[in-house]
């Protein structure tokens, strides 16, 4: 597209810009500046302490003990809902009766909002009439979601796994079809195992699909998970498990300490940075996209 006058391009980008600056680069300032500072709870007066907050924080039992549950929840949860997509996305490959409806099944959970995800997992994780407590009865385990520690935090990975396994499913499918029918052919010859195809030929194609997805599933276990997490461990007992970003909400808006929030949102966003610098700049060598 050619545009007469030079301003023309930057009127189309206004919006856009507007939105980026205003909702993300202002307040990452604005959480950057705060993080210096010990402020009242209601923003009349502010006193600067210089990286006291940052010290406190990082000096903390309970954020470490909260960092190391963080990165644990990320980890099992994006292997888990890439693992579990993938598979699923094979199998949807090969279905040729009933396709579509087979689909339409997986892919409908997306459509659910997290916090309703919650609310549907709280249901069948609940003390008194939840099929899952029922089931781990059977067994002879007493499943206490909300009350015991490791109880809460499984319900919490098997929900944000369950709403994430669709958004997966959806990409590694349109990557299966997109394999050439040449390349298939060729595979059934070269390779001797379904096993051996899948691993020497599929997997290497799908690997700019398994890479972005890689991405997008850590930020959704570190970030989107919110809603989830606040649906399961709000007004429960306190030694219930939650990841950093929920931590910051706690401290900022429950607690009143905007210093030490902003400080833990800013070390968050250092480490999410220099995560996706190292992703990008050593398994992205191993993607090719030709």
């Amino acid at each position: 597209m050619q545009f007469d006058r030079p301003l023309t391009p930057w009127v189309f980008l206004l919006p856009q810009l507007a939105v980026v600056v205003i909702f993300f680069y202002w307040p990452s300032v604005q959480a950057v500046t705060s993080s210096f500072y010990l402020e009242d709870p209601f923003g009349f007066s502010a006193t600067f302490v210089g990286l006291d907050n940052y010290t406190d924080a990082l000096s903390s039992g309970e954020y470490l003990s909260t960092a190391t549950f963080t990165a644990g929840f990320a980890l099992v949860v994006t292997a888990l809902s890439l693992g579990l997509g993938l598979l699923l996305a094979v199998k949807a490959d090969k279905v040729i009766r009933g396709a579509s409806i087979y689909k339409t099944v997986l892919i409908s959970v997306y459509a659910i909002a997290p916090p309703v995800a919650a609310l549907i997992g709280m249901m069948l994780f609940d003390m008194h009439i939840g099929p899952f407590t029922q089931l781990a009865g059977l067994f002879g385990y007493d499943l206490k979601v909300g009350v015991n520690y490791w109880d809460t935090a499984f319900a919490m990975t098997l929900i944000a796994v369950w709403k994430q396994i669709p958004y997966n499913f959806i990409f590694f499918l349109s990557g299966l079809q997109s394999v050439p029918v040449s390349v298939r052919e060729a595979a059934l010859i070269d390779a001797r195992t379904g096993w051996a195809r899948f691993k020497d030929v599929i997997l290497p194609l799908l690997a700019p699909t398994a890479f972005f997805l890689l991405i997008i599933n850590i930020t959704y276990a570190l970030f989107d998970t919110f809603a989830i997490i606040d649906v399961i461990v709000k007004d429960k007992p306190a030694n219930n498990p939650m990841t950093l970003v929920y931590k910051i909400y706690l401290d900022g808006f429950k607690g009143n300490d905007i210093g030490g929030s902003s400080a833990q949102s800013v070390i968050l966003m250092v480490i999410v940075a220099a995560l996706t610098v190292v992703q990008f700049r050593f398994l992205e060598r191993r993607v090719h996209y030709g």
